[in-house]
């Protein structure tokens, strides 16, 4: 069993602390992820997109400009809403025009680029800038049963980093190499 593996457990529902009384759920999808720490990319990419991520400071938002390698670019807002301990939990996302996103890109944000591998049943995070040579899976799931009884490949998974909040990419955008390091020795990883 990987350092940091799950045991399977009922999770409690996930609630938006923000939202009215019996709407705490209302537009969100429950975010059902495993995330991991990965020594190499664990196979064949099948697809290939560039994400830059800007997480609006002083919020939960993160606004994403995503350009496939076809030239196909959707942008987006969405809202995570993490569980109590740190798991992923609520995620709201919305599509945008140009217009809206360039409204939204003058908001003050951390920046975060990388590109997405499409490696099945994985999307693999490539970093860029400081954070160049940091390698992030995760994994989303239909069902709680299927989240907690997947198992990844040993030789690629360095640690189960679900719910870490010092490596979500929030925490990440604008952080500098030493600070990741940092994280990462704190937490008993290496990248």
């Amino acid at each position: 069993m990987l350092a940091g593996a799950r045991v399977a457990c009922e999770s409690p529902p996930v609630l938006n602390p923000s939202a009215p009384a019996h709407k705490e759920r209302q537009y969100a999808k429950v975010e059902l992820e495993r995330r991991f720490l990965m020594s190499r990319v664990p196979g064949e990419s099948v697809g290939r997109v560039g994400l830059l991520d800007r997480y609006i400071r002083g919020t939960r938002l993160r606004l994403r400009r995503q350009q496939g390698d076809d030239g196909s670019v959707f942008l987006k807002l969405s809202q995570k809403v993490p569980r109590p301990d740190g798991r992923p939990g609520l995620i709201t996302t919305m599509y945008l025009d140009e217009a809206e996103y360039a409204a939204l890109a003058e908001l003050p944000a951390d920046v975060l680029r990388k590109v997405r591998l499409s490696v099945p049943p994985f999307g693999v995070d490539l970093f860029a800038g400081p954070l160049r040579g940091l390698v992030i899976g995760e994994v989303e799931f239909d069902d709680e049963a299927a989240r907690d009884a997947f198992t990844p490949p040993p030789d690629a998974v360095t640690r189960e980093i679900t719910g870490d909040p010092r490596l979500v990419c929030a925490a990440l955008a604008g952080a500098d190499a030493g600070r990741i390091a940092a994280a990462l020795a704190a937490a008993g990883l290496t990248a």
